[in-house]
């Protein structure tokens, strides 16, 4: 059982002299046995019972990044810059000559990009793992030590990726066998059309070896338009045909952007009805369209942000933290008052905010699990907005410490 006294946690909303929305919050000390939170109670002044004192600090959901490489950061190893390419097809080509090279720092590597992670607030990583006929299942094997360390402070979920294809090498279908038989809990897919260039074929053999192994599935969707479009949706006629409902998620699904109302009116009542996923980084700096992120929300479909690689062979730059990510994209896509800024949070928190659209409090409450972030913040908006640099995590009662 632990007291942690002088909690900061948003109650609701009012409206200040100028008649701007503002974010009420109040101190509270929260009782914690084990991974629950048991007692929510205001903070009595000068009360002298035994507790960790969090100074008004703002407590709010743990963090997650939903989109993430673990296996292909350079972090922990000398600098180095990208090898410029023409296409995604050349820069996977690149990244294979260096594979078996970097394969045997994999722990190391992953091990420093969690560390960060965990510095940052975050609390669960959704993972894809190179698995490909030049290194096997070495990666996942790196990838999956690395989380054993640190298994008290996060969640992980392990995503087989056929990065180089699914259909170019014959062994790879067996591969990925192998990897969900050997601890990765996902099933991931690379452009059936533009790598794969077999989109019935590459999909259906997915859907086969998910079936089989009894997993979900993340596909990578970087085709644009129409060929992406297609894509999404013959996966969809899969998922009603063959039963596969609220096991797909979508990353990049860049064919969602700029549809045609008619397109529209058609995908995205099938994004609903299947419960799929749809996963972004928000590639500002590719000078690509975001996705249409409001409008999803709007239709009740799940979006989760991610960081992707970061400081790896695709590119120098991203720092690893979500909240920048948050920030980049509220600011881009011009949020700028409190409330847009206050619910944006639900894109790195798995869709928990503090306060409900109506600013009525709905987080913490007695029986949730105490996984929080700390920070000298007073709100969330202000979180979203300016992305404070000191934060402690707590994960389900424990909190991790910084070597």
């Amino acid at each position: 059982m632990k007291t942690l006294k002088n909690v900061r946690l948003e109650t609701g909303e009012y409206f200040d002299s100028r008649h701007r929305l503002q974010t009420k919050t109040e101190l509270f000390d929260l009782r914690i046995d084990g991974k629950k939170i048991t007692q929510i109670i205001p903070t009595k002044q000068n009360s002298e019972e035994a507790g960790i004192d969090m100074q008004g600090q703002l407590c709010l959901p743990a963090f997650k990044d939903m989109h993430n490489h673990l296996d292909k950061t350079y972090l922990s190893l000398p600098w180095k810059a990208c090898i410029p390419s023409k296409n995604l097809a050349h820069r996977l080509k690149l990244e294979a000559e260096e594979l078996t090279e970097l394969a045997e720092t994999t722990e190391q590597r992953a091990s420093t990009m969690i560390e960060k992670y965990l510095a940052s607030g975050v609390d669960h990583i959704r993972t894809h793992v190179n698995i490909d006929p030049f290194i096997g299942l070495k990666n996942l094997e790196g990838v999956k030590k690395a989380l054993k360390k640190y298994e008290k402070y996060l969640t992980a979920d392990i995503i087989a990726f056929p990065q180089h294809g699914l259909l170019a090498h014959p062994e790879m279908p067996d591969l990925l066998r192998k990897a969900l038989n050997s601890g990765a809990s996902m099933l991931g897919a690379l452009d059936p059309g533009g790598i794969d260039q077999d989109i019935e074929r590459s999909l259906q053999i997915t859907m086969d070896i998910a079936k089989e192994c009894q997993v979900d599935v993340d596909m990578h969707f970087h085709d644009p338009g129409q060929l992406g479009y297609y894509t999404m949706d013959k996966w969809l006629d899969m998922v009603e045909e063959q039963d596969f409902k609220g096991k797909t998620g979508f990353s990049h699904a860049f064919g969602l952007c700029d549809l045609s109302n008619k397109a529209w009116e058609n995908i995205y009542p099938r994004l609903q009805e299947h419960a799929a996923q749809i996963l972004t980084t928000i590639p500002i700096s590719m000078k690509k369209k975001l996705l249409p992120i409001d409008a999803l929300q709007k239709a009740d479909i799940f979006v989760g942000i991610g960081c992707d690689g970061f400081y790896d062979s695709w590119s120098p730059y991203v720092s690893g933290d979500v909240v920048e990510k948050l920030r980049n994209y509220c600011d881009y896509t011009g949020k700028s008052n409190e409330q847009a800024l206050r619910q944006s949070l639900s894109l790195i928190t798995n869709n928990l905010t503090p306060l409900d659209e109506n600013g009525q409090k709905q987080w913490p409450e007695v029986g949730d699990t105490a996984s929080f972030v700390f920070t000298d913040a007073v709100c969330s908006a202000q979180v979203a907005a300016r992305i404070p640099k000191k934060r402690s995590l707590m994960h389900e009662g424990n909190f991790y410490s910084s070597k």
